[in-house]
C-alpha cells in the first residue's frame, strides 16, 4: 500500500486531517486556496477607515492550506466509524461530495471565522507552502520564500511599516524564526522585520521532536525527501543554533509560546509530538492548551477554552503594535543616516565563494541590538592560517553592511607604521583631526555615529593588539589574525577559519580556472583531486585555477605537475588581482619572519620544531613521541659508537636530538617542547588537539607542511632529517607496533633517498636507523615499502642480498622475514638456511638469536609445505625454550604457537588444539585484548577448531578476533584480512554461505588491490571464494576462478600442498559442472602426486583419494570407486575415532558404492552402522539426514519397503522444517518417498 505524504505528516504530528466542509458565504472558497503563497481572508478596514495591522498564520509540515486551520464539531451519535487501518494509513478525500442524508459537521476556519469579524481593521491571511511527499526543500528556502512573498504584499507606502503579527503552527513557527534571522542580516527585509509587533508560536519544535524519527522512517519507505524530517529530529544542533540566533537578534521582540498538554492518539501509539521543553524558549512566556499537537491551531468557536487563552495575546499585540513599531522605526532611522565614510582598500574578489554561514554568523553578532549587548563594544575576531580568506570575509561583510554604518574604516595593523598611517587617514572623518593612534581611538570612542572598524593582519604574537581597540561601548570592531590567542579580544564571538568544504573548493578552483560551468560535471573528479592535494586552501585554490587558466597546465595534469614542481606552483604569482602577499608560500613566510626576527629561545625552538614536523607527516603526531625518544636516549648515551652494533642505538643517535628535548636532564621536562608547540599553534602553523585519552596531538595543513620543508635550504633539510630520524628511531626502540607513528616514519623515509641518507652520518649509524624503521614496517606489515628500503640498503652498501654476512646479519634477518611476507617463499627458505648455519657456527645452543633464526627457518619450511621438517625443528626449539624461559615469555609462547600451527598442517589437530588452548590461556592472562600476539593465537585456535569440526566455537572466536582487529587495524592490514578470511571459512562450514561469499569477495577485492597476483594470501582468498561459489551453486564462477588460481600456482613445486589443494578443488568444480573427464584426470594427478609426497594416513592424501573415488562413482566406474574407497575406509578406521566426520564420510560413500554395485546387504550393514554412529549429531544435521536417506534407499533395494517408507517419511518431515520447498535434497527425498509408497 502506498503511504501518502499526508499520512507521514499526520504520524509526525505536523499536519491535521479534517473532512470536507461547505464554504462559508462571502469568504474565500476552499477550492481557490493557493497551495503556495498568501491567502487573504479579509482585505482590511472598511471604506473610510485605515488598515492598522496584518495578521498572518503560517501552516505546519505537509499541511493542507485550508483544513489545517479548520475545526469541525459533529454530533457524536452521527460520527461515522473508520477501520483502524484506514484511520492510521489513509486520509479522507477532501473533494468527495457529501452523500445524501449525511449529517454535515459545523466547522470553524478560525482565522476567517473568528479573527476577521473581531479585528475589522486588520488584514488577515494564512501562508501556505508545499512540504510533503516528493517536495525537496529546506527550512532556509521556505523562510526566504515567505519573506519575499510577504514583502510583495507590503509594497504600498501605508503597508511598509504597518504592524505585523505572525502566528506559526509547528514547522510554521520555525519558518517564521528562520525568516526573522535572515531579515536581521538583509537590508531588503529591514522594514518588514522592524514592523513585527509580535509572534505567537503554537507547538513549535524549537528543539525538535521524537515523532520526527517515525516520520523519517515512513518517508524512507515512501521515498520522500528527508531534509525537513532530519532537521526536526530531537535535539538537532542546527535547531539549537537557530533558536540561539533568533533569541540573540530579537531579544526585545514580543513573542509567546503555546504548547500541548495532551498526547496525540494514533491508535497504534500515543505520543507527545512536541514536548513542553521543546516548544518553549528560555525566559519567554509559555502557556499550555488543553489539546494535542494537531489541535493547537483549531478552535471550535469564540467560546473555545483554548481560543480564550490565545485571543488576549493577539489582542495585546494588536493594541500595542502601532506604538512599538513606530518607535522601532524612528530609532533605526535616527541611526541609519547612510554611509558617509568608506575607507576600505579594495573591492570584493569576484571569485569569492562560500563562507556564507560564517558571514551570516558574524553579521548576526555585530548587528545584534539586544539589551545584553547594549553596554559593550561589539568585537568579533577571525583567526586562522594565512591565505584562508580572513580579509576577504571582512571585505564581503563591509560591502554588505556598508549602509548600516556612518563610517567603515580599514586599518592594517601588520606593523605599527601601517597602523598609524591608516588610523590618521580615518581621523579625517572626524573633527578635529588627530595626530596619533590614541587620538583617533578617542575620536572613535566619543562619536555617537555608528562605525565599523576592521583591524586586519594582527599577526604578531608579541604585539598587544588591545592597544588598537577604541575604549567604551560604542561601535563595531572586526579583527583578523593568525594568532589564535587574539580570539580573547572578542565580545560577541570569534571564528577560526579552516579549509573550504570540498564542494565549494571545487567551485572556487573551476571558476578561477575559467572553465565553463556546463563543463564542471565532466571534470568534477579532477577538481576534487586537486582540492584534496592542496588541502582546500582558499588562496592555493585560486592560484592553482589561475595557473591552469593561463595555460601553464591542464586541469588533469596539475597533480603530476604539482608533485614535480610544488615549490614553483606555490610561489606562482598572478599578474592581476594578487593577494596581499602575492603567493601561497609568502603568506606563511610572513609568520615565520615573526619568529626569525625574535631572539627568544622559544622562537628558536619553534623554528626547530617546525623543521622536524616538516620531515614527518602532516597528520596527527603524538607529542609523547618526544618523551619516548628522550627515555631511549638515556640508555643510548651510555653506549659508545664503537661498542654498538647495527641493532643498537648509541651515543651518536642521542646527540642528534634537538635542544628542546633536554637530553641531559635527569627527568623528562616538556616545558620547552610545549612552549615551542604553543607558539606554532598561536601562529596557526599547527593545530593541537587533546584527546580524552593518550598524548596531545599536533597536525599541520598540508600546504603549511610542504612550505615548512621547502623553505629550508638543502644543508638545513639534511640536518633536520637526521634529527627527525633519530627522534623516530629512539621512540620505536622497543620493537613495538607504534601504529600511531607509522605514517610519520613512512613520511621521513620518503623525504630522502637511502643513498643520500648514508652521506649524512657514519654508515653504521644510518644503517641502525634504517633497521629500526624496517622492524616497525615489518611489524605493521608494510611489506613492499620494507622490500624497497632493503633493496636500497643492499645497493648502497654494496652487499649481495643472497649471501649473508655476520656484519650485516640484522639486515639479512629482516630481509628473510620480508621475503616470507611478500610470498617469495623459496628465496626466504634458502636465505634463512644460510642465516641458521652462520649462527649455529658461532652461537651456543640456547642463545636467543640462534633459536630465533631456527624458529624462522621452521616457519619457512611450513610455508614451503615441508611440514615434517618444520615440526621436527620447532619441537627442538620449543624444548630448549621451555627449559630456559618462564612460561609467559613471549619467545617461548611464539614457538609453541608456531609448533601448534605445524601440528595443524600435519593433520595432528588434537595436539594442535591442546597446545593452542594452553598458549591462548597464558596470553589472555598476560596481554591486552588487542595485542597482536594474543589475537594471532586466538585466530590459530579458531582455525584448529574448524579443522576439528567445532564450527560454532571457531565462529565465535573468529568473530571476536575480527571485531578487535577491525577496530585496531587499517582495512588492508594482513592480520585483519587473515581473520576475515578465516571467519568466512567458518561461515562456509556453518552453512552461512551468503555471509561467507560477501566477506570473501570483500577480502579478495582488498588483496587484489594490495598484493601481486602470485602472493599466497591473495591466492588463498581466491581459492576460498571459489569454494564458496561452488557451495552456493555458482559452478561456472567457481570453475573460472579456480582455473585462474591453479594456473597462477604452477610456479610452486609440484607437490606443494597449496598447489595440490587448488587442483583438488578445481577437480571438484569440474565434477559439479559435469566435466567428468577433466575432473578425473586432474584428481588422478593430485592423488598420484600426494601418494609420492605424503604418508599413507595423511588427511589431505586420504581426502583426495575419497574425492577421486566419488568421481569414479559418478562416471560409472563403480569397481574402481569401491576399491579405492575400501582402501580409504581401512586407513581412516585405523587412524581416526569412530565418530570422526572424515571416517564416517568415507563409510557413507562406500555404502553408496556398494548399493550402486548391487551389493545391497553390504550396503545396508555399513550404512546402518554410519546412521547409528551419527545419532550423536543434531537431528537436522545435513550429514545425518543424507545417511538416513541412503539407508532408506538401501532398505528399499533390499525389499524392506516398510522400513524404507518409515525412515524416508522421517527424513522428509525433518527436511520440511529446515529446507526450502525447492531445495534439491528435499525434492529428491519427497520423490523417493512417493516412489516407495507407489510400490506398496
Amino acid at each position: 500500500m502506498k503511504i501518502s505524504a499526508a499520512t507521514i505528516a499526520l504520524i509526525v504530528g505536523f499536519a491535521a486531517a479534517a473532512p470536507a466542509v461547505e464554504p462559508v458565504a462571502g469568504a474565500v472558497l476552499e477550492e481557490t486556496v493557493k497551495a503556495n503563497g498568501l491567502n487573504i481572508w479579509s482585505t482590511g478596514a472598511p471604506p473610510g477607515s485605515t488598515t492598522e495591522v496584518d495578521i498572518v498564520g503560517v501552516q505546519g509540515l505537509g499541511s493542507h492550506p485550508f483544513f489545517t486551520w479548520v475545526n469541525k464539531v459533529q454530533d457524536p451519535e452521527s460520527k461515522p466509524t473508520r477501520k483502524l487501518v484506514e484511520k492510521l494509513w489513509t486520509r479522507k478525500d477532501k473533494t468527495t461530495p457529501k452523500q445524501d442524508g449525511q449529517i454535515r459537521p459545523q466547522e470553524f476556519m478560525w482565522p476567517r471565522d473568528l479573527l476577521v469579524p473581531l479585528f475589522t481593521n486588520a488584514r488577515v491571511a494564512t501562508y501556505s507552502y508545499k512540504s510533503g511527499q516528493g517536495v525537496k526543500t529546506t527550512l532556509r528556502q521556505l523562510a526566504e520564500q515567505f519573506l519575499n512573498i510577504l514583502s510583495q504584499h507590503r509594497q504600498k507606502p501605508d503597508e511598509r511599516q504597518r504592524p505585523l503579527i505572525l502566528i506559526g503552527h509547528s514547522l510554521g513557527g520555525l519558518v517564521i524564526q528562520q525568516a526573522l534571522v535572515i531579515a536581521a542580516l538583509n537590508r531588503d527585509f529591514r522594514e518588514l522585520r522592524l514592523s513585527v509587533a509580535g509572534v505567537i508560536f503554537l507547538g513549535t519544535p524549537f528543539q525538535g521532536s521524537n515523532a520526527a524519527v517515525l516520520g523519517k522512517r515512513l518517508a524512507q519507505v515512501t521515498g520522500g525527501d528527508l531534509s525537513l524530517l532530519e532537521l526536526l529530529q530531537k535535539d538537532n544542533p542546527n535547531l539549537h543554533a537557530l533558536a540561539k540566533d533568533f533569541c540573540d537578534s530579537h531579544h526585545e521582540w514580543d513573542f509567546v509560546c503555546f504548547y500541548e498538554d495532551t498526547d496525540a492518539d494514533f491508535t497504534l501509539l500515543k505520543t507527545r509530538v512536541v514536548t513542553a521543553s521543546s516548544a518553549t524558549l528560555s525566559g519567554r512566556r509559555m502557556i499550555f492548551l488543553n489539546t494535542d499537537h494537531s489541535g493547537l491551531n483549531k478552535f471550535s468557536g469564540e467560546n473555545d477554552e483554548n481560543y480564550a487563552l490565545l485571543l488576549p495575546e493577539i489582542q495585546r499585540m494588536v493594541d500595542k503594535g502601532r506604538s512599538v513599531v513606530t518607535s522601532r522605526h524612528q530609532s533605526k532611522e535616527g541611526e541609519a543616516a547612510g554611509n558617509k565614510h568608506w575607507l576600505v582598500p579594495r573591492g570584493v574578489n569576484k571569485l569569492f565563494t562560500g563562507r556564507s554561514e560564517i558571514i551570516d554568523r558574524i553579521k548576526g553578532a555585530i548587528l545584534n541590538d539586544s539589551a545584553q549587548h547594549a553596554d559593550k563594544q561589539k568585537v568579533f575576531v577571525i583567526t586562522g592560517l594565512g591565505g584562508m580568506g580572513k580579509s576577504e570575509i571582512c571585505l564581503q561583510i563591509a560591502n554588505e553592511l556598508r549602509e548600516e554604518f556612518w563610517g567603515v574604516f580599514w586599518v592594517d595593523v601588520d606593523s605599527e607604521s601601517n597602523a598609524k598611517s591608516d588610523f590618521i587617514s580615518a581621523a579625517a572623518a572626524f573633527e578635529p583631526p588627530a595626530e596619533s593612534i590614541d587620538d583617533v581611538r578617542r575620536l572613535f570612542a566619543s562619536t555617537e555615529r555608528s562605525w565599523l572598524l576592521i583591524l586586519d593582519n594582527a599577526d604578531d604574537p608579541e604585539v598587544d593588539y588591545q592597544a588598537y581597540l577604541p575604549s567604551g561601548s560604542r561601535g563595531v570592531v572586526i579583527m583578523t589574525s593568525r594568532v589564535s590567542d587574539c580570539s580573547q579580544y572578542n565580545t560577541v564571538g570569534s571564528e577560526e577559519l579552516t579549509s573550504l568544504d570540498i564542494g565549494l573548493s571545487k567551485q572556487l578552483l573551476l571558476r578561477a580556472a575559467d572553465i565553463a560551468e556546463e563543463l564542471w560535471p565532466s571534470v568534477d573528479q579532477q577538481a576534487e583531486d586537486i582540492a584534496n592535494l592542496i588541502g582546500s586552501h582558499t588562496l592555493a585554490l585560486i592560484q592553482a585555477g589561475t595557473y591552469i587558466a593561463k595555460g601553464y597546465s591542464r586541469l588533469d595534469q596539475y597533480p603530476e605537475v604539482y608533485v614535480k614542481h610544488r615549490k614553483r606552483l606555490l610561489e606562482y604569482r598572478p599578474s592581476q588581482a594578487r593577494s596581499r602577499y602575492g603567493d601561497v608560500y609568502a603568506t606563511f613566510e610572513a609568520s615565520a619572519h615573526v619568529l626569525e626576527k625574535s631572539e627568544s629561545e622559544d622562537a628558536k625552538d619553534a623554528l626547530c620544531l617546525l623543521g622536524i614536523l616538516s620531515m614527518l607527516h602532516s597528520s596527527a603526531l603524538p607529542l609523547q613521541m618526544f618523551e619516548h625518544a628522550w627515555e631511549s636516549s638515556k640508555a643510548a648515551l651510555d653506549i659508545s659508537d664503537a661498542d654498538g652494533d647495527l641493532e643498537t642505538l648509541c651515543r651518536w643517535h642521542a646527540l642528534q636530538l634537538p635542544e628542546f628535548i633536554g637530553m641531559e636532564a635527569d627527568e623528562w621536562d616538556s616545558y620547552r617542547l610545549n612552549k615551542a608547540s604553543n607558539l606554532l599553534v598561536s601562529l596557526s602553523f599547527v593545530v593541537r588537539s587533546n584527546p580524552a585519552e593518550g598524548s596531545p596531538l599536533l597536525s599541520m595543513h598540508p600546504l603549511a607542511h610542504a612550505w615548512a620543508k621547502d623553505r629550508q635550504e638543502l644543508g638545513k633539510q639534511r640536518k633536520t632529517w637526521v634529527a627527525a630520524a633519530c627522534i623516530v628511531s629512539l621512540s620505536i626502540n622497543d620493537y613495538g607496533e607504534h601504529r600511531d607513528l607509522l605514517l610519520h616514519l613512512q613520511s621521513f623515509l620518503n623525504n630522502t633517498e637511502v643513498k643520500r641518507a648514508f652521506s649524512l652520518g657514519p654508515i653504521s649509524m644510518v644503517t641502525t636507523i634504517f633497521i629500526k624503521c624496517g622492524w616497525n614496517l615489518n611489524v605493521n606489515r608494510d611489506d613492499y615499502r620494507l622490500s624497497n628500503l632493503l633493496q636500497d640498503i643492499f645497493d648502497t652498501v654494496a652487499i649481495t642480498c643472497d649471501e649473508p654476512s655476520m656484519e650485516y646479519l640484522p639486515v639479512y634477518d629482516l630481509y628473510a622475514r620480508n621475503l616470507n611476507h611478500t610470498g617469495d617463499i623459496r628465496n626466504a627458505l634458502e636465505l634463512q638456511i644460510q642465516i641458521v648455519n652462520l649462527l649455529e657456527s658461532v652461537l651456543p645452543i640456547a642463545h636467543p638469536d640462534r633459536l630465533a633464526s631456527q624458529h624462522q627457518l621452521a616457519d619457512a619450511y611450513l610455508k614451503m609445505g615441508k611440514v615434517e621438517k618444520a615440526t621436527e625443528l620447532l619441537e627442538y626449539v620449543v624444548k630448549i625454550r621451555e627449559e630456559a624461559l618462564p612460561i609467559n615469555h613471549p619467545s617461548r609462547l611464539a614457538s609453541q604457537h608456531q609448533l601448534a600451527g605445524a601440528y595443524l598442517k600435519n593433520g595432528q589437530v588434537e595436539k594442535a588444539i591442546e597446545l593452542l588452548e594452553y598458549v591462548v590461556k597464558i596470553r589472555e592472562e598476560a596481554l591486552p585484548i588487542n595485542h597482536p600476539d594474543r589475537l594471532a593465537s586466538q585466530h590459530q585456535l579458531a582455525e584448529a577448531y574448524l579443522e576439528n569440526r567445532q564450527v560454532e566455537k571457531a565462529t565465535e572466536l573468529l568473530e571476536y578476533a575480527v571485531k578487535i582487529r577491525e577496530e585496531a587495524l587499517p582495512i588492508s592490514h594482513p592480520s585483519r584480512l587473515a581473520s576475515q578470511h578465516q571467519l568466512a571459512g567458518a561461515y562456509l562450514k556453518n552453512g552461512q554461505v551468503e555471509k561467507a561469499i560477501e566477506l570473501l569477495e570483500y577480502v579478495v577485492k582488498i588483496r587484489e588491490e594490495a598484493l601481486p597476483i602470485n602472493h599466497p594470501s591473495r591466492l588463498a582468498s581466491q581459492h576460498q571464494l571459489a569454494g564458496a561459489y561452488l557451495e552456493n551453486g555458482q559452478v561456472e564462477k567457481a570453475v573460472e576462478l579456480m582455473e585462474y588460481v591453479v594456473k597462477t600456482k604452477e610456479a610452486l613445486p609440484t607437490a606443494h600442498p597449496s598447489r595440490l589443494a587448488s587442483q583438488h578443488q578445481l577437480a571438484e568444480a569440474y565434477l559439479e559442472n559435469e566435466q567428468m573427464e577433466k575432473a578425473i584426470e586432474l584428481m588422478e594427478y593430485v592423488v598420484g602426486t600426494q601418494d609420492e609426497a605424503l604418508p599413507t594416513a595423511h588427511p589431505r592424501r586420504l581426502a583426495s583419494q575419497h574425492q577421486l573415488a566419488g568421481a569414479y562413482l559418478e562416471n560409472g566406474q563403480v569397481e574402481k570407486a569401491i576399491e579405492l574407497l575400501e582402501y580409504v575406509v581401512k586407513i581412516r578406521e585405523e587412524a581416526l575415532p569412530i565418530s570422526h566426520p572424515s571416517r564416517l564420510a568415507s563409510q557413507h560413500q562406500l555404502a553408496k558404492a556398494y548399493l550402486d554395485n548391487g551389493q545391497v546387504e553390504k550396503a545396508v550393514e555399513l550404512i546402518e552402522y554410519v546412521v547409528k554412529t551419527e545419532e550423536a549429531l543434531p537431528i537436522a544435521h545435513p550429514e545425518r539426514l543424507a545417511s538416513q536417506h541412503v539407508l532408506a534407499s538401501a532398505y528399499h533395494e533390499n525389499g524392506q519397503v516398510e522400513k524404507a517408507i518409515e525412515l524416508m517419511e522421517h527424513v522428509v518431515k525433518i527436511e520440511a522444517g529446515v529446507l526450502t520447498i525447492n531445495d534439491p535434497n528435499r525434492i529428491i527425498s519427497v520423490e523417493s518417498l512417493a516412489k516407495f509408497k507407489g510400490e506398496v
